[in-house]
């Protein structure tokens, strides 16, 4: 498996596809990443056309155990952030 792409690698390539400097490039991702962030901690939802759509979901309050002592306790409700990936990414992927 290759390494993950990191964020100075993500904006040299971002730049380099935009045509731009890496200084915009960094600006324009960092501008997203913000966006992202504020829609999904307010409990919407951001679609990436071609990529996915990411989202929060609530999760229930539920018994969860300890695998170190096997004790079992209830956790509080709490939210986490989901990804549902695009068909056409799946796709490109597998064919």
């Amino acid at each position: 498996m290759a390494k993950p792409m990191t964020k100075t690698q993500l904006v040299a390539a971002l730049a380099e596809e935009m045509g731009a400097d890496k200084k915009a490039a960094g600006a324009a991702l960092d501008a997203i990443t913000a966006l992202i962030t504020r829609e999904v901690s307010g409990g919407g939802a951001v679609t990436l056309p071609g990529v996915g759509k990411i989202y929060c979901r609530e999760r229930p309050e539920r018994m969860v155990r300890n695998p170190a002592t096997g004790e079992q306790f209830k956790k509080e409700a709490d939210k986490v952030v989901k990804m549902t990936i695009a068909k056409a990414l799946k796709d490109s992927v597998n064919g």
